[in-house]
Parts: structure tokens; sequence; C-alpha cells
């Protein structure tokens, strides 16, 4: 007797090439384990046996090999049609079992995970009788009828842990050991194949070159379905109306812009909502229950990669994407739906880096068999890449008829509830209220360019973290100007919180009074150190002891259509701690929330009447080499196609509430800070 072994079942419709993937998938896990494999067809009594061949597997194979005892089962001869030999299935560390029934309801509670594969049926039909010939042809129809009847009564496919459309190209057996690890009940066994990843060397290469971003993204990833660029599009700019230590801020801010997908043979994508992700490689999904975070903390945080030679920034690959704000669920928040995903990430396996302080592109790319031609590839695009006479692109949007959106709250309403969360402020529930609201509107697919849209934006309101995500039917243009956390390779941490918003103005004069009306703001000025202490508190439960410091207090940056109050906290993070639990102790941003955190998020619960989605969580990146940084998705647009022909725009604004705020001004500053993006869509903010 050995010790109970990792059962892992692939189960699909006759012909979906299960016999194939099972040996290549034994194949690959004997490099680090001993692999046992059985083949249901071995033991199905005869053509109409699915459901008895079912009940045999489960008692006489199953069964004594989930307790680590040799099974005993009596095989079926084909040719004779009757019992055929009495054979023996020994347990092994990995039992791989596969056929038809592999995953039935009566098997699952003895299994470790389950595999679903899938194929068009004239695939399966074609590939079944190639392997089977004239034997099966005549019994088709009827296993499919018992296979029809059986799935009738037994959703396999939807218990599966991880589905696979099996394109019979020699992938995905690959695909399927790059998410297999990540299902909890097979992570401890898999850990040396999750191991194996850190030990890939990362290939760089330094051009000496000042490419156009927008070309080049375009360049590279127009087809990608799933492509992140994390923007730094004002970096021609940046510093230039701040001085000291602020300009020295907002110049390490914007130094790199990061473009990728998720292709290539070591590409992924996940999904998260509301306890389960779905993570995805090539032709491979797997579904993991959980809390995101949890996950997440499984595939970020150690080193996996060192830093290529003179290279000075600190993503080194990775994923890359946003974090939807209802994520507050596992961070001591309500459990609310929303109808975009509560996390949505690409992992790059190569990557396009540039300094935009050195004037240079580096190519970033793990060394798979695919490294070469994709490094060649990025090159010449970088090259073709020149820059453009006007950086950004256009600032408007040509649209048949700019979108008309509507405003969950009216001006009465809003005012209302600013007035609510004054009473809740009165009542000590919470010091400060960052109350928000949601602007909507709908457009054809068709006539919504969402790239065109980011170019627009990007140079009507260029800002330190504004990005453009294309993640499937989920588009995010971003032009937030402000850092959520970062936590560097090395351990730093640092919050960059910004409360206090004053408009541009096109007078000289009327500009400087602005700025200056936001610098001696009593009331701005309490709304940032409350954040501060918040951001203190968040830092803490993971940072040294006495690391915790405040090296910038309420300093004024200017952009293009807002002046903003920005203070900065560093700390020092614990050595040995969770990087993933230590964004997790910060998420979401409490420039976002108000203080106290937790009692202030289930106000705003009860206030603002629905979920926030993106916006107000995070969007940036978490490296390989265990650097993140993230920005909070402030004016933000998110495009979500619905499926039918439209997409449903969304523009997430709002404002801290303190016991000062004047709701007039409270209303006004909504109005403000939506001006950037809706400008940019020939678009009016919508009045009562």
């Amino acid at each position: 007797m050995s010790p109970a072994p990792v059962i892992i079942a692939i189960d699909g419709r006759s012909g979906a090439g299960k016999t194939t993937l099972a040996v290549e998938l034994a194949a690959r896990l004997r490099v680090h384990h001993k692999v046992s494999l059985f083949h249901l067809e071995d033991i199905y009594p005869g053509w109409n046996g699915l459901a008895p061949g079912i009940e045999r597997y489960v008692s006489t194979v199953l069964t004594p090999l989930s307790r680590g005892e040799a099974a005993a089962w009596v095989s079926w001869d084909w040719e004779r049609h009757y019992d055929g030999d009495a054979r023996v299935t020994l347990p092994a560390e990995i039992v791989i079992v596969e056929g038809v029934g592999a995953a039935a309801a009566e098997a699952r509670p003895l299994l470790s995970a389950v595999i679903w594969a899938e194929s068009p049926e004239d695939v399966r039909r074609t590939r079944a009788l190639q392997r089977d010939g004239a034997t099966y042809e005549p019994y088709w129809d009827q296993w499919a009828s018992q296979e029809e009847e059986w799935l009738a009564g037994d959703d396999v496919p939807g218990h599966a842990d991880l589905r696979v459309r099996n394109p019979a190209d020699g992938s995905a057996p690959g695909d399927i050991l790059q998410v297999l690890p990540y299902l909890p009940r097979l992570a401890p066994a898999l850990a040396p194949e999750l191991s194996a990843r850190h030990g890939i060397r990362l290939r760089s290469e330094r051009l000496e070159v000042r490419p156009d971003p927008a070309k080049l993204f375009h360049a590279l990833y127009a087809g990608s379905a799933n492509a992140v660029w994390l923007d730094s599009s004002n970096a021609d700019t940046a510093g230039a109306h701040q001085s000291g230590a602020a300009a020295s801020s907002a110049l390490e801010r914007s130094r790199f812009s990061i473009m990728a997908d998720d292709g290539g043979i070591l590409g992924q994508s996940v999904t998260h909502h509301r306890g389960r992700s779905l993570v995805r490689a090539g032709c491979a999904t797997a579904t993991v229950e959980g809390p995101f975070f949890r996950w997440l903390g499984t595939v970020w945080g150690a080193r996996a990669v060192d830093n290529p030679e003179g290279y000075p920034g600190d993503f080194m690959l990775g994923w890359l994407g946003c974090l939807g704000y209802e994520l507050k669920r596992e961070t001591g928040g309500t459990d609310l739906p929303s109808s975009t995903p509560d996390a949505a990430l690409i992992f790059a396996a190569r990557a396009v880096v540039l300094d935009h302080k050195e004037g240079t592109a580096w190519l970033l790319a793990l060394d798979a068999l695919d490294a070469d031609q994709w490094i060649a590839e990025a090159r010449g695009a970088v090259a073709a890449a020149e820059p453009a006479a006007v950086a950004g692109g256009s600032t408007g949007v040509v649209l048949p008829a700019p979108p008309s959106f509507r405003s969950r709250d009216s001006r009465g309403a809003y005012l209302e509830k600013v007035a609510a969360a004054q009473h809740e402020i009165a009542e000590g529930n919470s010091y400060e209220v960052c109350l928000t609201t949601t602007l909507s509107a709908r457009a054809p697919v068709n006539a919504l360019d969402s790239w065109s849209t980011y170019l627009a934006l990007r140079g009507r309101n260029p800002a330190p973290f504004a990005s453009y995500l294309r993640l499937g039917g989920l588009t995010v243009a971003s032009t937030s100007p402000e850092r959520f956390l970062k936590i560097a390779c090395d351990g730093g941490m640092r919050a960059e919180p910004i409360k206090g918003t004053r408009r541009r103005a096109g007078d000289p004069h009327e500009d400087r009074q602005l700025r200056e009306d936001l610098a001696t703001s009593l009331k701005d000025r309490t709304e940032n150190i409350m954040i501060v202490d918040l951001l203190r508190n968040d830092l803490s439960h993971f940072a040294v002891p006495g690391s915790v410091t405040v090296s910038r207090l309420c300093a004024i940056e200017s952009y293009a259509t807002v002046h903003q109050m920005v203070s900065t906290i560093d700390a020092r993070l614990l050595p040995g701690s969770s990087r993933a639990e230590a964004v997790a102790a910060c998420f979401p941003a409490g420039s976002m929330t108000g203080a106290p955190k937790i009692s202030t998020m289930a106000i705003l619960d009860r206030l603002e009447g629905g979920a926030r989605g993106v916006y107000s969580g995070a969007i940036g990146y978490f490296s390989l080499n265990g650097a993140t940084d993230l920005a909070v998705a402030i004016r933000t647009l998110v495009i979500s196609a619905e499926g039918d022909g439209t997409a449903e725009l969304t523009l997430g604004i709002g404002g801290a509430i303190t016991s000062d705020s004047v709701p007039e001004e409270e209303y006004e500053e909504i109005r403000t800070k939506a001006f950037g993006v809706l400008s940019s869509l020939g678009a009016e903010f919508p009045e009562d």
C-alpha cells in the first residue's frame, strides 16, 4: 500500500483526443514524478456498456487506487465481445485516468482534478474513426446516444477544474501543464513544475532608439485580444510645472512605459469574479476557487528572474492588468456583484519597456522556444515606429454622434448623498467619505474605436499612470495621475495619495490663483492628511517597525486639466512577508474610500447604491522579481462589449466629503474631474 496518489481524470466525448492527451501529459509529468495511466476503453463491457463500464471503473479501479492500493480488474476483449484478461494497475504518485465517464459523478469524490477535453463534433468523429477505423463506425451513433443520455444527467463539464479545446496540434499538454499547478489540490504535488518556471532565463536587448509609443503598441498588438500598455503619457512634460522634490517625484513616476500581450507559448491570462479565477493558457482554462489575493500569492511575490545587466527598470515580465474595487470583499468590505471582472490580468512572457529618461527601448523575453522570433519581430517594430511630429496623437474622437451620458445620480440626488455622508460624519461613523457616482452611455461597437478614444484621452490629458488595457470584451482607457502602491524588488514601499483638485485655466494669472487656492485650502489639506494617516496605517501592517515615513505632505502637482494635492508615504516591507497580502492590506486605495476605511466602505455601499467596477480599483503590474507598481483607477473610461452589438461606456467620478464640505462645490468638483474624459469624446456632462 502506497500513500494516496493525486488522481487526474481526463474526460470528454469520444474523439476529443483524451487518450493522446493523457499519454503526452503523463510523459511530461514523468520528468518529476512516478505516473500511472488507466484507459477506460479497456474496461467498458461492449458498445452498449458506458454506464456499466463507469460502475466497474469506479469500484474495481478508482476506489483501490485512491487508497494507494493496486487495482485488479478485468479487461474487455473487443474482438470476442466478452471479458478478457485480468489486469493490475499499480498506484503511483500521480494517476491519470482517461475516457468517457472518467469524471462521472460517482467518481468525482475520489478525484483530485477533472480535465474536460472538447472538440467540434465533426472533428471528434473523424478523429475517432481514424483511430479505430471500421471497428467503431457501425457503433458511433449508438455510443454517442449513450454519451448524450449520461451527460444529460451528469454535468461533467460544469464540474471540471480545467477545460481544454483540444486542437490536436501538440499544444494542449503544455497549455494544461501551465495552469494545472494553480489548482489548490494539485499545487503541493506539482510544486516541481511550478518552481521550474523560476529557472527560466530572462533575455534582454537594449535599443538606442526613442520610438513613438502609440505607433509601436499598435504595430505589435493591434491584433491581440489581450494587450496592456502602461503608458507614461506625460513623459515629455513630467516635472515641467514642479520644482524640487515634486519635480523629482514626477520624473520618477513618468520614466517608463510598458507594453505587452499574453501571446507566445508561455502567455496566460486570468479573470476573477466573486471568489473564482479563470486562468487561461492557450487552449486550456483552469477554474480556481478561492480569494483572488490568495491566488495572487501563489503566482507572484518570490524573485523568479535576475535583473538584466544595465536594465534600470523594476518591471521584469509578469502579470499586468486591473483590479476592480469590488475586491474589497477580501479586505474587509462587503460583497457586491459587478458587471465587470473583479480582476483581469495577463501574464506577459515578453514585453517592450521604454525608458523615456535614457531614450532607449528594452526588449524582455523569457527564454522560451519562440523568444528568438519575437525579439526579431519586436526589434523591427521598434525601428519602424519613428517618433511622431506631435506626441500623443489626436485629442478628439470622431464619432457619428457623441455618446449621450446619463448619471446614476441627478444633481439633486448627489447633493442629498453629500448631506447624508456629512450626517454619517456628524454621527461619528466616519471622518471622511469618498463619495462617487457613475456616468454611463451606450454606443454601437462598430461606431466606437477604443484605440482612437484612448489616443484622444492621452493627447488631451497626459498623465504618469495613463494606461490602455484591452482584455477580451473589456477595454480600459485611463489617464490616472495617482499612484496607489509601489513595492520595489528590494522591499521599498511607496503610496502617493491625491486629495484636493482644482481645474486648470487658460489664463496664466487665473491658473496661478487656482493653484494657490488649492495650496492654501484648509479643507483640502485636511482631506489629504486624513488619507495620509490611513495609508500610514495600511502600510504598517507589513512594514518594518519604524520604517513608515511621510516624505512629502500636501505638495501641489499640475497636469493638463487639473491641479492636484499629493503626498508621499514610504515604508520598508518586512522581510519574509507575503507581497500579495501587503497589497491586499492597502486595497482599495484609501483616497477612494475615506477614513476609517472599513466602516466608511459600508457607508459608501449604502449611499452609492451600485458597484464601482474597475473605477477606484488599481491598474499596473506584478513583476517576476517581486516588484509591483499600481495606479488608482481614476480618470478612467471603461468600455464593456455587451454581446448585442453595443458597448457600455462608464466613467466613475467622485470626491471626498468632510464635515466642512459645501455640497454645491462637491458637485462642481465631479464635473471638473469628468471634463478631461468627456471632452475627448465630444460629450457633455449630463444635466438634470
